[in-house]
């Protein structure tokens, strides 16, 4: 894979993803919808994840299923850690927006200011991916007002 390099000067916010084809995510998050941690790949970009910096979920699977895309934002809230098993996972402070709040794929391919995101050119990249400076202020057009 030819992977572009995160730089803390363009770093937007990092994104996340959860397969809902996997795991029932739905379901999981109308029972609680709160993220206190997400599994991330060990690499230079765990290692840049630092607390506060923003964060953002993207449930990914099936298409006509359900509306995939953006389903929360949140923050980092510490740096990642490794789990008992040897994996990380990067602890967050993030909610789950309400199904109508969330941000579908298709809204976000069809803002040409967010057509470039990676996780719409390499979908299957572990995390975290992330989004620019100019890209996480194009998605906030998107979300509800906080």
């Amino acid at each position: 894979m030819n992977e572009r390099r995160v730089s803390p000067d363009d770093l937007g916010a990092w994104l996340v993803k959860g397969n809902a084809d996997r795991v029932d995510l739905a379901a999981r998050f109308r029972r609680d919808p709160r993220v206190e941690s997400w599994c991330v790949r060990p690499g230079y970009r765990a290692r840049l994840m630092r607390p506060g910096q923003p964060v953002v979920l993207w449930a990914s699977g099936s298409r006509g299923r359900l509306p995939y895309g953006v389903w929360g934002v949140g923050r980092v809230a510490a740096p990642p850690v490794v789990d008992r098993d040897g994996g990380w996972s990067v602890p967050l402070d993030l909610t789950v927006l309400d199904e109508p709040d969330r941000v579908p794929r298709h809204r976000l391919r069809a803002d040409a200011r967010l057509g470039g995101l990676e996780v719409l050119r390499q979908p299957q990249a572990a995390n975290p991916s992330y989004l620019t400076v100019a890209q996480f202020a194009a998605l906030r057009d998107h979300l509800p007002p906080h």
